[in-house]
């Protein structure tokens, strides 16, 4: 598969206790993003933030948290993204969880699947 040119860049920031029927809701997105064939998906953990309670989360030793910041990133063609969008919604009211769902322009300068290394 290759890519190139204009895309759009799906960003979802979630709490990493979020769960939906006992998954965690990233797992969900991250395996849906898959079975709808976007080219990629990448969750990061974030050492300290706050969402819309404004409740401090954060890493220090002192005060560890079970619910970290994610944010999950997904590259891929406009209309993709677009479609993919109703996906995640439903996953968050399933969940019943808060989150932020953004969208950016991205410009792909080289994606290349290396279909070898699929499983």
């Amino acid at each position: 598969m290759h890519i190139s040119g204009e895309a759009k860049l799906l960003r979802i920031f979630i709490g990493e206790s979020d769960l939906s029927h006992h998954i965690p809701v990233y797992e969900i997105i991250v395996t849906e993003a898959r079975k709808f064939g976007l080219a990629g998906a990448t969750v990061f953990k974030g050492i300290m933030g706050y969402g819309g309670t404004s409740r401090i989360h954060t890493a220090k030793i002192l005060r560890l948290s079970e619910d970290m910041p994610l944010i999950i990133e997904i590259v891929d063609e406009e209309g993709k993204i677009e479609n993919f969008l109703p996906v995640v919604e439903k996953i968050f009211e399933e969940g019943n969880c808060g989150g932020l769902i953004t969208i950016e322009k991205a410009s792909i300068i080289k994606y290349v699947a290396d279909i070898t290394k699929s499983h």
